[in-house]
């Protein structure tokens, strides 16, 4: 059989159209997917993309410690002594207002108010009220800019996990740092510009998945590489036995080669995509276990994050291994940290949660201060959504739980062109509803967008016949907090 008859038989009419749609959208395509393919390098830290960024930026890259499962905004940021005196009493409906409710507490008959059984007292120079259980974050309190009133439209963990990651409650959409890897890249070219870290806290935890770190309609190589607790923090990196990085080396040129036939026959993206992902792992197997070597680390260092830094897998480690990761040029570093639920036997869980974090947390803002990083990258902490004011279930001040609660809810930010030092939004007494500078999901994402030099109405990807972005059809930048 002659070679056309060949072609004729294995080619599909889906085979023909691709193969006839290639033209300019193919060199087109390749110029995204391939930037050296034409000879003209790009320089390190430049845009991927045309006009990219917008703007001189204020953040290099984002650092953004993610408090899965809700900590209670009512034992951290938001101080309410009103609760405290109207113990056991139900929650008026005037303040209420009929507003949604999860089927958890749905059916409750009663809705007894409920204080904080933890202390607040204020620090830093604006006098910003800060819970007991976080000592150290007091002490950077001047280095930080606590939001009170961030609301979100969801009310259950899943969509509400899914709308901060991606800007929608739904699947398939690109999480924040698919974004930032498709527009602005990788500060360096050994390493991905998107990574996760995941750890697990001692209260009651929420999972995490795959679709919060995804790609969604980006092509994959956008995709988070998640690095594991466990010894190799990168599976599958180093080589197998008998291989050495020459014979590796030339495995992937062969490999390159039939994926370039395959690319060459079907037109599918995808495969050129799997060629830059073979191509980062073999640069990866240099650059990551250099940097997961935490043991290299001063003693000075070591005693700022605690002992638990050198623990593989633990919040404490992560947030070190952030601090590596993002100055070696890592654009985007997401920590999940799971075990904020706090339902039931909040006064007992949460103490051990933010003995996890405190600390950490801290001195991830003081260890990029010294190095002269904070300036430059964005460093962002919270969770989901916030905590009703009300106990779950039956009232008990030494052991109460609280519900989600959507309406109004605390984070901080720090660095990359945050203004510090202060407190923005109020709520009312009851802690349930915002009364001054309310800032939505879609607010939030486009003020980070902002720092990092993107006009979120302006970053946009076409997909099935639309223009999606990570704001979606709204979103205002929160101009008062910026620096």
């Amino acid at each position: 059989m002659n070679e056309f008859n060949k072609f004729r038989l294995n080619t599909t009419r889906r085979h023909f159209l691709t193969k006839a749609g290639l033209g300019i959208g193919g060199v087109a395509l390749g110029s995204l997917l391939l930037p050296d393919l034409f000879g003209k390098k790009e320089d390190e830290g430049q845009a991927l993309l045309a006009g990219l960024p917008h703007f001189a930026p204020k953040a290099k890259r984002v650092i953004y410690l993610f408090q899965n499962g809700a900590p209670s905004q009512l034992e951290t940021f938001d101080y309410k002594p009103k609760l405290v005196e109207m113990l056991g009493q139900d929650l008026p409906a005037s303040v209420r207002m009929g507003q949604r409710l999860t089927g958890m507490t749905a059916g409750q008959k009663k809705f007894p108010l409920v204080g904080s059984a933890f202390k607040f007292n204020q620090h830093g120079q604006a006098g910003t009220w800060i819970s007991e259980m976080f000592p150290n974050m007091a002490k950077i309190v001047d280095d930080i800019c606590v939001i009170k009133t961030i609301h979100t439209d969801a009310i259950n963990h899943d969509p509400a996990l899914t709308f901060f990651q991606t800007g929608a409650q739904q699947g398939n959409r690109p999480s924040m740092g698919a974004w930032m890897s498709y527009g602005l890249g990788s500060d360096n070219k050994n390493l991905p510009a998107y990574c996760v870290l995941l750890s697990r806290g001692r209260g009651n935890g929420q999972g995490v998945y795959s679709k919060l770190w995804t790609n969604g309609f980006l092509d994959s190589v956008h995709q988070g590489v998640v690095f594991s607790s466990g010894e190799d923090p990168v599976l599958y990196l180093k080589n197998p036995q008998g291989q050495d990085k020459v014979s590796r080396r030339d495995m992937l040129d062969e490999l390159a080669k039939l994926n370039n036939m395959s690319f060459d026959k079907f037109g599918d993206p995808e495969i050129q995509t799997k060629v830059q992902q073979y191509e980062m792992s073999y640069r990866m197997q240099t650059a990551v276990p250099e940097l997961t070597d935490l043991s290299r680390e001063p003693d000075h260092i070591i005693k700022m994050y605690g002992a638990d830094c050198l623990v593989p897998g633990t919040y404490a480690a992560n947030c070190l291994l952030a601090r590596k990761l993002s100055e070696a040029g890592v654009r985007f570093v997401q920590l999940y940290h799971q075990g904020w639920d706090q339902h039931g036997n909040l006064v007992g869980e949460m103490p051990l949660q933010a003995q996890d974090v405190d600390r950490a947390s801290a001195a991830l803002v003081q260890d990029l201060k010294q190095r002269g990083l904070l300036d430059e990258t964005l460093v962002i902490w919270g969770g989901e959504f916030g905590r009703t004011n009300y106990c779950q279930g039956n009232l008990s001040k030494e052991n109460y739980g609280r519900d989600h609660h959507p309406k109004c809810f605390s984070i901080w930010m720090a660095g990359g062109g945050i203004k510090p030092g202060m407190s923005y939004g109020e709520t009312d007494e009851f802690g349930y509803n915002i009364v001054k500078d309310p800032v939505s999901v879609h607010d939030f994402h486009a003020t980070m967008l902002h720092l990092l030099g993107m006009h979120h109405e302006q970053f946009t990807y076409r997909h099935l016949g639309r223009r999606y972005r990570l704001t979606d059809v709204e979103g205002a930048i929160v101009k008062d907090i910026l620096a």
